[in-house]
């Protein structure tokens, strides 16, 4: 077994894992509802575009649901005062998804041009709101979050949804959402042909332009933006106690990791290089590569966010002690234990089964394969 320093960072690891997985994945077929208003121009077309994604989509919502237990099993008190400050958001969240299942259920089992465009505009909202508000949450977890907790370690938030809505933030929101328009675009570019792809692929190097923009931009906004340093001894072994520590703000502290360990640099690196492969391959129809070099992408972007905050995970800005930071958030020893035994096993058989699920799928989806399949095609 593990000493209880050690499954901390192996789980603030293993979230990360499920993060960016879940970018990948997730983030795919949202990407696809992002373009599809956009990259399909009759019924036919947009059918095309929706069943690239049709038989996984569902399947592709484990990594949503695993990550969210995953921060509520290891981090308990990060989840409770995440979903406390972050509530109205959370709850725009779940209602832009609300339109994913009805929208591919519904929208054609009725041959009513309204009714369809109605349910396209919907999963367009299913895809692209969700990675805007996430990304928001990055920028404002960035700048510290106003929260604080009382001696019984009752969080108390005195925000409001609309001072979520920075500007940093939304920058941040604008990195995320062309992010996973990008790993969309390339992933549908891959599953279509003709007009279909040539559309996509404009729309595709497009994202990834303004991703390494806003990318470049955030950075060096971080710079001025005060960070988060811990100035007291953290005994890494402890039980968790947020406010035994000392945490002080300071402009630059966020870049003090790539100081420290150089090396980070080459997460930014990858977020930026990956995006620009991306674009590269897609002119050149390398779509699979280009799949591949948007997923490095996304690693190196909230990899970048990672390793910034790395260890504070939820910083406080109206009392940096009570921020919450990968060795005062956790779990017990055992809790953690058992988490860890539990992901070395199912993991695998999760990445087994959806590796043979999209290898039984491949292949590309065209207007004659949903004429053939009127009455059982999305």
């Amino acid at each position: 077994m593990f000493d209880y320093s050690t499954l901390k960072i192996i789980w603030w690891l293993l979230v990360g894992v499920l993060l960016v997985g879940f970018a990948i994945m997730d983030g795919h077929d949202m990407g696809v509802g992002t373009l599809l208003p956009f990259v399909g121009r009759n019924d036919v077309e947009r059918r095309v575009v929706i069943n690239t994604v049709g038989p996984h989509w569902d399947g592709n919502q484990v990594w949503f649901i695993t990550g969210g237990g995953a921060i509520f099993a290891a981090w308990p008190l990060v989840y409770a005062t995440a979903f406390s400050g972050f509530y109205w958001a959370m709850l725009v969240v779940l209602w832009a998804l609300f339109f994913r299942p009805v929208g591919f259920d519904y929208r054609s089992k009725i041959a009513n041009p309204t009714w369809r465009s109605v349910w396209d505009w919907g999963l367009f909202v299913g895809g692209a709101v969700p990675p805007l508000i996430f990304g928001v949450a990055f920028g404002n977890l960035l700048q510290g979050v106003p929260f604080q907790f009382d001696a019984y370690l009752v969080s108390t938030y005195t925000g409001s949804f609309w001072q979520l809505l920075n500007p940093f933030a939304l920058l941040t929101g604008v990195v995320s959402t062309a992010m996973i328009t990008m790993q969309g675009g390339s992933y549908l570019a891959h599953r279509t042909e003709g007009i279909i792809q040539a559309r996509t692929v404009r729309a595709t190097i497009g994202a990834t332009v303004v991703l390494m923009l806003s990318f470049v931009a955030a950075g060096f906004w971080l710079q001025s933006i005060d960070g988060y340093r811990i100035t007291s001894v953290v005994n890494a072994s402890s039980m968790p106690d947020p406010l035994s520590k000392t945490v002080v703000r300071e402009a630059g502290a966020w870049m003090s990791n790539y100081a420290q360990q150089p090396l980070m640099w080459l997460l930014p690196a990858l977020g930026v290089l990956g995006a620009a492969l991306t674009a590269v391959l897609l002119a050149a129809r390398h779509t699979l590569s280009a799949f591949i070099t948007s997923s490095l992408a996304i690693l190196g972007v909230i990899g970048t966010a990672g390793a910034s905050m790395f260890p504070f995970v939820m910083p406080s800005s109206t009392h940096p002690a009570s921020s919450l930071t990968v060795w005062d958030s956790v779990s017990s020893h055992m809790t953690l234990g058992l988490m860890f035994w539990a992901t070395l096993i199912f993991m695998p058989l999760i990445i087994f089964y959806t590796s043979w699920a999209y290898s039984v799928m491949r292949g590309k989806v065209t207007a004659a394969y949903i004429r053939e399949n009127d009455h059982a095609a999305y």
